[in-house]
C-alpha cells in the first residue's frame, strides 16, 4: 500500500492507494470519527481483484490538512478536494464508495460533478439531506425532534465537544462511538454520562481490535476532532449553499446499503424515504436497496467481506 500527499483545492490531502496503476479507480470516502483506515479490508480486497483503491483522509482528518476556519468545511470545499484527487489520478470517471459523512459528500459529488463518477455505492446515509428550501435549518429540525443533547446539536458549539472528549480521553471516546449499536438517536448529555467512568471497561466487537483503536487514537491525538466536527457545523450552511440544485436528481448508477441497527436508519422519515417511492425518484438509477440484518452503523468495518462483495458485484457491471 502506498501513502502519498496530493496537493489540491488549496490543501494537502493524504491518500492510501493500493492496486494496479491501470486498474479502474475506486474512491473510498470515510465518515466520523474515522479515517482512510476504515476501508482497510476493502482496499486490499479491491486491489486483489484488479481495482485501484484510493482512500483519502478527508480534510480535517488524519494526515490531511485541517484548516482552522469552520467555514472551510462546507460541502463545496470537501467535494472540491475529491475532484482534485480524481483529476490528479485520471481523466476518466471513477467509482465512488461512501459511508456516513463520506456518503453524504459522495451524493453531493454526484450532484455537482456526475461527469466524474461512473457508479456509486453508498452506505448508511441515503440522499435524505438533498437540497431543499434554503431557509430551512436542518439542525433546528434535529433539535426539535431530539433536544439539545442530540449529538449533532452538541457539536454545533465551537470547542465544546472537543473539550469534553479531551476530558474523557480520546481512546474512550473512539471506543464508545465505534461500538455504539443502539438503533436510535445518539444522545450526549452534558453531564458526560454517555462516556461512562474512566474505569469502565469497554468490550470491543470481533471486528474491531485494540490495534485498530490504537491507530485511530494516534491520529486523533495528532489532529484533534475539530476538523471532523466542523463537517457537522456546516449542516445549515450547506443547505443555504445547495439552493441552485433544488429539484436536481442523482444521475449516476447507485447501490445503497444500510444495517437494520444503524442509528441513521431510525432518524425521522429515513425508513419511509428509503423504502418509499421518493428515494427512487431522487436517484433514478438506484438499484434495489440492501438492508443487512443485525448490523449497526459502521457497516464496512463490521461486515467487511460482505460489503466488499456488494461493491465488486455492483461496479463489475460497468
Amino acid at each position: 500500500m502506498e501513502h502519498r500527499k496530493m496537493r489540491g483545492n488549496g490543501i494537502d490531502i493524504h491518500v492510501a492507494i493500493q492496486g494496479p496503476s491501470d486498474g479502474p479507480i475506486v474512491l473510498l470516502l470515510h465518515g466520523f470519527p474515522e479515517l482512510w483506515y476504515s476501508w482497510r479490508h476493502q482496499i486490499t480486497g479491491l486491489a486483489a481483484r484488479g481495482y485501484r483503491a484510493v482512500a483519502p483522509d478527508l480534510r480535517g482528518y488524519g494526515d490531511s490538512d485541517a484548516p482552522q476556519e469552520i467555514s472551510s468545511y462546507t460541502c463545496f470545499h470537501i467535494v472540491g478536494d475529491l475532484v482534485a484527487i480524481i483529476s490528479a489520478l485520471t481523466e476518466e470517471k471513477v467509482f465512488v464508495v461512501g459511508h456516513d459523512w463520506g456518503a453524504l459528500i459522495a451524493w453531493y459529488l454526484c450532484l455537482f460533478r456526475p461527469d466524474k463518477v461512473k457508479g456509486l455505492v453508498n452506505l448508511s446515509v441515503p440522499f435524505s439531506f438533498r437540497p431543499t428550501d434554503p431557509s430551512v435549518k436542518p439542525v433546528d429540525g434535529m433539535r426539535m425532534f431530539y433536544g439539545d443533547d442530540y449529538y449533532v446539536c452538541r457539536f454545533q458549539e465551537e470547542g465544546e465537544i472537543e473539550a469534553e472528549i479531551s476530558e474523557v480521553g480520546i481512546e474512550r471516546a473512539v471506543k464508545k462511538v465505534l461500538t455504539y449499536r443502539t438503533p436510535g438517536p445518539l444522545i450526549l448529555p452534558k453531564d458526560r454520562s454517555f462516556w461512562g467512568s474512566k474505569d469502565d471497561f469497554i468490550p470491543l466487537p470481533s471486528w474491531l481490535s485494540e490495534e485498530d483503536v490504537a491507530y485511530y487514537v494516534t491520529k486523533f491525538e495528532e489532529k484533534g476532532f475539530s476538523g471532523g466536527v466542523n463537517f457537522y457545523r456546516n449542516f445549515n450552511r450547506n443547505n443555504e449553499l445547495l439552493g441552485p440544485w433544488i429539484g436536481c436528481k442523482i444521475q449516476v448508477p447507485t447501490k445503497f446499503v444500510t444495517g437494520d441497527l444503524d442509528l441513521v436508519y431510525y432518524m425521522p422519515g429515513v425508513k419511509e424515504y428509503i423504502h418509499g417511492p421518493k428515494f427512487k425518484e431522487d436517484v433514478p438509477l438506484l438499484e434495489e436497496v440492501v438492508v443487512m440484518e443485525g448490523v449497526a452503523h459502521f457497516i464496512n468495518q463490521e461486515k467487511p467481506q460482505e460489503i466488499l462483495q456488494i461493491i465488486v458485484d455492483f461496479i463489475s457491471k460497468f
